[in-house]
């Protein structure tokens, strides 16, 4: 081959990689009815990846309304929130779609100034179309946003530059089974150019079996959609060969699985049943890697603020996060090569037991555990903000004395 084509071939293979959808913002999400859970209360959640994977939470007073939410540690003001809910019960999340906007595959930079911008005036459903509505055209979004409010309320917005299409989880002509899911492309796109496909299968099994099963509540979800290790595409379950222990070294090919290098939280946000009060809305929230972290219950209530383990530190990182990527640090151990692909299995899951994953799911069930009764207390207006201060403060003295 001679110096000029090998030349042509390396622009090429340049252009066609800038073409193609950035993988690197990519998310795996889904939405829930509350009429097919078990509680009558409707979930969104979303896996995120990206390559900024030092997140912290933040609770702030926007213009009508206070709000919890996911944002970059770097993102101080914060200027984009990347998952959240509202003292009224409104709540969103998001996946990079890519193809909304036609076939060349563009990112966008308005995905997360227009969440944190809905979690500061929107009430509903409605407000949220209208806020769309109204905002300045293009929009400079590409995005599948998922919507739940306190009126039942349960939606995707594929959204572009130009408008949104909405596909309602409360419609059993667009979702027989009460739930949807998305990744990265919208159903109203480009098709040639969907992305995220092999998570997008993964993801429609996972939700197609805890349908059947029974299982579409909140702790079954939250605690296996971000851990889920069976491939979509090639259906390869790594707990199918468990390697004896954290010693029987196994490295593995692992790319494109829901839980990838690059994930960096994870949030399911329970909205309310009829009759509920809006704001007893939670945002359960894995900060950091989610594999080698834990679930934490958030709920906005006055003067109560959040676990310090999942605000800024002094680092202006949250412990929790930071310490889920020294975990994941672990498990992606080689220091040559592409350290991003290949993994140690025996440090993710093994046969005694002792894998990051299983010990962060064990850790992860003594939380939920103490903050059932912690949420019954507010949710029955028995002192619910001492009860959930002290859950707090139990947070933040257990789970730094367990995840290691």
């Amino acid at each position: 081959m001679s110096g000029r084509t090998r030349r042509m071939l390396s622009v090429l293979a340049l252009c066609l990689s800038l073409c193609m959808p950035q993988a690197g913002w990519a998310c795996t999400s889904f939405i829930v009815s509350g009429r097919v859970t078990k509680d009558g209360r409707p979930l969104i959640f979303k896996n995120r990846d990206t390559s900024g994977t030092s997140n912290v939470m933040v609770m702030i007073q926007g213009e009508l309304y206070r709000y919890v939410g996911i944002t970059g540690y770097t993102d101080k003001q914060p200027r984009n929130i990347w998952g959240g809910h509202n003292e009224v019960g409104f709540a969103i999340i998001n996946t990079a779609a890519y193809n909304l906007n036609g076939c060349k595959g563009d990112d966008s930079d308005h995905d997360g100034w227009v969440m944190r911008r809905a979690l500061e005036v929107c009430r509903t459903m409605a407000d949220f179309e209208h806020l769309l509505d109204t905002l300045p055209k293009p929009l400079n979004v590409n995005s599948n946003y998922g919507v739940l409010d306190a009126e039942g309320g349960c939606a995707y917005y594929e959204t572009g530059d130009s408008g949104f299409v909405k596909f309602d989880a409360n419609d059993p002509r667009e979702a027989p089974d009460g739930y949807l899911v998305r990744t990265n492309h919208g159903m109203t796109g480009c098709r040639d150019i969907d992305s995220g496909v092999e998570r997008f299968m993964a993801i429609s099994d996972f939700m197609a079996g805890a349908s059947r099963d029974g299982k579409l509540d909140c702790e079954y979800l939250m605690t296996n959609v971000p851990r889920y290790l069976t491939h979509g595409l090639t259906k390869q379950n790594l707990y199918d060969e468990l390697p004896a222990d954290e010693n029987d070294v196994r490295m593995i090919h692992f790319t494109d699985f829901i839980p990838r290098y690059i994930s960096s939280s994870a949030i399911l946000i329970q909205g309310v049943a009829p009759g509920e009060a809006p704001s007893h809305t939670i945002s359960w929230t894995n900060i950091g890697w989610p594999c080698g972290s834990v679930a934490i219950p958030l709920m906005i209530e006055e003067d109560v603020p959040l676990p310090a383990i999942v605000q800024r530190g002094e680092d202006n990182k949250a412990w929790l996060c930071s310490k889920s990527i020294e975990e994941k640090l672990k498990v992606f151990n080689q220091k040559r090569g592409n350290v991003r692909d290949y993994i140690d299995l025996s440090k993710l899951v093994n046969a005694r037991g002792t894998g990051i994953v299983q010990r962060s799911i064990a850790l992860e069930r003594e939380v939920f555990k103490h903050a059932k009764p912690a949420l019954q207390r507010v949710r029955k207006g028995k002192d619910g903000a001492r009860a959930l201060r002290e859950y707090y403060q139990w947070v933040d003295e257990y789970v730094p004395a367990n995840l290691k």
